[in-house]
């Protein structure tokens, strides 16, 4: 009779997570979801548990600033990459201008949706300034630049992200806004110093 050696393997690991630019090391299963480390083992708890399956972006967040939904990304997985979680996107007290556009413009009711929608949005602006087109987009040729970002490109960009309450015209017009508030924005470190802007 032979004895066969099997080998042991390990089911979980020690990984350090760079989350909102702090570094957090603890160890996890390597079934443990990006959600569930963040809530569960991190108390942070903005991003939310909607469906559990990636179908209504509760959980997205910012991965080295594109979006993903944290409830299908492994925790092992995103070691060594930027997490920007809904308690992150502030600058100090200064809110992000996607956060203030929701705030202004009533882009929530519930509430529970919202870090996700805000999370997708600030992925949503950046993608269109960098001129990823969408299934909304009539002419994806790279020499066409970034279409308008009309309320049809907002609401296919969003679509991955569902409000319950169906506060979606109000969450088109605060991405439109904050859309706008950053390209001001943008526009306006490109004058030189000392010139000002153009009145």
């Amino acid at each position: 009779m032979t004895s066969s050696t099997s080998s042991v393997v390990s089911t979980s690991s020690v990984i350090t997570l760079k989350i909102n630019g702090e570094k957090h090391t603890l160890p996890v299963d390597h079934r443990t979801t990006l959600l569930d480390a963040l809530r569960e083992r991190l108390d942070l708890a903005g991003t939310k548990k909607g469906c559990d399956q990636g179908q209504c972006g509760a959980c997205t967040v910012l991965l080295d600033g594109r979006r993903a939904v944290a409830c299908l990304q492994l925790a092992v997985a995103a070691e060594n990459r930027e997490i920007t979680t809904i308690e992150g996107v502030a600058d100090g007290d200064r809110l992000h201008p996607v956060q203030q556009a929701f705030l202004d413009l009533d882009g929530f009711q519930c509430g529970y949706c919202t870090p996700g929608q805000i999370c997708s949005a600030i992925g949503v602006i950046e993608e269109h300034a960098a001129g990823w087109p969408s299934a909304a987009t009539s002419d994806v040729r790279p020499e066409a630049g970034p279409p308008p970002l009309s309320a049809e490109e907002i609401r296919e960009r969003m679509s991955g992200n569902l409000c319950r309450c169906g506060a979606y015209v109000s969450i088109v017009e605060a991405v439109a806004r904050a859309a706008q508030v950053q390209a001001d924005g943008r526009r306006g470190e490109d004058v030189p110093a000392g010139k000002g802007a153009a009145a």
